[in-house]
């Protein structure tokens, strides 16, 4: 009887996990350099899942309950109206507030898969770069358990570049999801966590608390201050009324 690879997971999850947060294990970022992905397919047809975050409110970033779920959200409501005043001062303001998107997917990393399933987290440009890819009728659903294929995925900053960047590549050969024999692929799949419960989802009373928190603190504060100062009636009087004054 061959190894059960399910239980090799679950023992090296086990191991990575004590005394450690769960999330943190399932969660990956490349490393500069190239590594091997593969990513999996969901049961709903969609493995780019896209959210949307605020990423100044918050020690983590914040769902936004407009964009992800159509709930009022008073972080983009004053962000927009900041940004339609015009002014160099509210416009700077309404970017630091405007919600960032941002998409993840199901992996796993060649060389590492006692790991078991990865959540890959990456930004609009390589979204792009994969919606390229499953179109091209060359390579099509990249996902498929047994004809899809492995990306190579290329990290790291170039010279003179503020931020690093992602390139992929297909490999030429398609391949399976796990090697030839592994019988346990289906409880690979299985493992793939539920995206609608990945992030806290905060009500919209708890953002705008956040909001109030972010508008009364220290370098924020002042910033808003010397602009509420500025004389525009709109702006001064939402600025007010979120300072209490």
């Amino acid at each position: 009887m061959g190894i059960d690879m399910k239980k090799m997971r679950e023992k090296y999850n086990a191991l990575k996990n004590k005394g450690g947060n769960k999330k943190d294990n399932l969660f990956w970022k490349p490393q500069d350099g190239d590594q091997t992905i593969r990513i999996l397919p969901t049961s709903d047809g969609d493995p780019f899942k896209e959210f949307w975050f605020y990423y100044n409110l918050d020690k983590a970033p914040v769902l936004c309950p407009k964009r992800n779920f159509g709930e009022d959200s008073p972080v983009l409501d004053f962000a927009s109206a900041l940004y339609k005043e015009g002014t160099p001062d509210s416009i700077e303001m309404a970017k630091k507030l405007f919600p960032k998107q941002r998409f993840f997917s199901p992996i796993i990393v060649r060389g590492e898969e006692a790991q078991g399933v990865r959540i890959w987290g990456y930004s609009k440009t390589v979204y792009e770069q994969l919606l390229q890819l499953v179109l091209n009728p060359d390579y099509g659903d990249v996902t498929d358990t047994d004809t899809g294929t492995d990306l190579v995925l290329n990290y790291g900053k170039k010279s003179g570049a503020l931020f690093p960047s992602t390139k992929l590549t297909p490999k030429r050969k398609d391949s399976p999801v796990c090697p030839e024999g592994d019988g346990d692929c289906q409880a690979l799949l299985e493992e793939i966590p539920d995206f609608d419960g990945l992030f806290e989802r905060r009500t919209t009373e708890q953002v705008q608390e956040l909001l109030d928190k972010f508008m009364q603190g220290g370098e924020e504060k002042e910033e808003i201050k010397k602009y509420a100062a500025s004389g525009d009636d709109k702006v001064t009087q939402a600025f007010s009324e979120l300072l209490g004054s």
